[in-house]
């Protein structure tokens, strides 16, 4: 069963969230400056790349993501591919079948942008709508993962209710994932947070494992054979001739 790896390199040069700490990564012992071994320094935010949100990166009474169950980033997940012409909202979704799944994963346009490597924001990128939101809460869904660095609009209202509608119903954020190469379907997402106590997020490695393919039974119809007749009776014909 082959495994995708959905994560976006952490580097120096990457796009991060405008506002947000930018990465730099340094090298300070190294075993080329005569030291015993490589120890790098690293200063990121917690919202880096393919990361997490916790309820407390919205919601000051909120979870932090080291009290989030590990259960809910491990298990069965639905990649859906849309193509909204801004926000993915209720309308898009009820076209959808979630085929009872509780992770799902959206992949749109977004995905090109780490296929072509585009350092530069997107500020128009796909998120998802607040009618969107709703209906993931009515769903049930407990997880929802996107293919840009926010599960909500750049111009989101500063209230950032989409955030708050799946946060405050617990349902985990996912965001920052490459989908480019990932075919819409079943899969079994394998991903696990730091656990930063009371963090408001964290970087992730995150992968989808293809499930395995179902054989169908091939029915062979058998044909029906002449049953033959006793031989006391193919006797009794003979003499009567």
């Amino acid at each position: 069963m082959k495994i995708h790896d959905i994560s976006i390199t952490i580097s120096n040069d990457m796009v991060t969230w405008p506002g947000d700490p930018k990465v730099d990564i340094q090298l300070p012992i190294q075993i080329k400056k005569g030291d015993p071994c490589n120890v790098s320094r690293w200063q990121i935010g917690a919202h880096t790349g393919t990361h997490c949100d916790a309820p407390f990166h919205f919601l000051d009474d909120g979870k932090g993501i080291d009290e989030v169950s590990i259960d809910r980033f491990i298990g069965p997940c639905l990649v859906v591919e849309v193509d909204p012409k801004m926000n993915i909202e209720r309308e898009d979704m009820e076209k959808i079948n979630f085929k009872r799944h509780k992770r799902i994963i959206f992949k749109t346009r977004n995905s090109a942008h780490w296929k072509n490597n585009n350092m530069m924001f997107d500020e128009n990128f796909v998120a998802v709508g607040v009618t969107g939101a709703e209906y993931l809460v009515e769903k049930g869904i407990e997880l929802v993962g996107v293919d840009y660095l926010s599960v909500e609009s750049y111009h989101a209202e500063f209230e950032h209710p989409v955030h708050k509608k799946l946060l405050r119903n617990n349902v985990v954020v996912l965001e920052g994932l490459n989908l480019y190469a990932i075919k819409p379907g079943e899969y079994e997402l394998l991903c696990l947070p730091l656990k930063i106590k009371h963090g408001d997020g964290t970087p992730m490695r995150a992968a989808l494992r293809e499930l395995p393919k179902v054989k169908k039974k091939i029915k062979v119809k058998r044909s029906k054979q002449k049953k033959s007749k006793p031989a006391q009776l193919r006797k009794s014909k003979t003499k009567k001739k």
